[in-house]
């Protein structure tokens, strides 16, 4: 790292705008110059609350640091980011990195041209359940993804495909190196004039399947993650910070020569002597602190994002092709409704 403190602005000051201010006041290298919100009484709030300068217009904020995080409505994600880029400032984007592919494309190829890196707020590659399941897989041939939530009343510019979904599928693309061959999606609108529930297939040229399943309109929380392979499949609750490795026991007999009838307790038997369960050990972090460590170690050093904008573009895609196939379903429904 510098040896100065990297100089560091917080725009949106909202629910993950307020995390990112609180994370970077706590890290040594890295100084919190600013805080934005068009909401005055908010920016004051959060600015006061870990020593630094509220403003409404972040564009004060720009000359006076070396880098920012935009955790603005993704509607304003373009233009924000456009201005710190075309001055040479690095940015971190939340989720997703923009509104629309075309957005996406110029904020690359902005980046690109004035050597400005991108990072995007992809936290779950930092949660240390999936960093630490990365190294027992092998083959992935079946992904089942439920990212299930109570409706919070934000995000409410996007649909749940982009607001919750967009996670798991940035994490589907780096698990799977196979281009996607064909996507079947349904979605409904609830409470929001967007899809509140959806839920994707998607199969990739290498034979691999995944199923999705999004919802903000829950009774509760559910962020899981199962990765099937050959002999072996994996279970993964972020919210929880757990992993299981599910393995089948070496020598062990087929199981069509087995009795069950002669077996008291068949969920005991499977579990001692078919399968064996692992739980992956992990080192406890805060994905969100060890997403903004890793953005400061690429603005201080030039490294490369973990996350860049080429790779949230990649899910970005993902995401516009699971829209298009919900629409194309809620056109052909109006179609053919009585």
């Amino acid at each position: 790292m510098s040896q100065q403190p990297l100089r560091v602005a917080v725009v949106g000051a909202g629910h993950l705008g307020r995390h990112h201010a609180r994370l970077y006041a706590a890290i040594p290298h890295a100084r919190l110059v600013g805080v934005a919100d068009i909401n005055p009484e908010r920016a004051q709030a959060v600015a006061t609350a870990y020593g630094a300068t509220p403003t409404t217009d972040y564009r004060d904020l720009i000359d006076r640091v070396d880098a920012a995080s935009i955790a603005v409505p993704t509607e304003s994600h373009f233009a924000v980011a456009r201005d710190f880029i075309h001055r040479g400032r690095a940015v971190l984007i939340e989720k997703p990195l923009a509104r629309s592919l075309h957005e996406a494309d110029q904020l690359i190829a902005l980046a690109e041209a004035n050597g400005v890196p991108i990072q995007v707020g992809h936290v779950e590659r930092f949660n240390p359940a999936f960093v630490a399941a990365k190294s027992h897989l092998t083959t992935p041939l079946y992904i089942d993804c439920d990212r299930i939530g109570i409706f919070s009343f934000r995000s409410l510019d996007i649909g749940v495909v982009l607001d919750l979904m967009i996670h798991d599928l940035d994490i589907l693309l780096d698990l799977v190196d196979a281009p996607v061959a064909t996507v079947e999606a349904v979605g409904i609108p609830v409470l929001s004039p967007h899809e509140d529930i959806a839920n994707a297939r998607v199969t990739f040229a290498n034979g691999c399947v995944a199923n999705l399943t999004a919802s903000r309109v829950a009774t509760r929380a559910v962020r899981k993650l199962r990765i099937f392979q050959p002999d072996a499949y994996i279970s993964l609750d972020y919210a929880e910070s757990k992993a299981l490795l599910f393995r089948k026991r070496p020598g062990t007999l087929d199981p069509a020569t087995i009795d069950p009838t002669a077996i008291r307790d068949l969920k005991s038997f499977v579990f001692n002597k078919l399968i064996s369960i692992e739980e992956i050990p992990m080192e406890p972090q805060n994905p969100l602190e060890q997403e903004l460590l890793a953005f400061l170690h690429c603005v201080a050093t030039g490294g490369a994002p973990p996350c860049c904008g080429r790779d949230a573009r990649r899910a970005l895609e993902l995401g516009t092709r699971i829209l298009q196939s919900i629409q194309d379903k809620l056109r052909q429904h109006r179609h053919l409704a009585p």
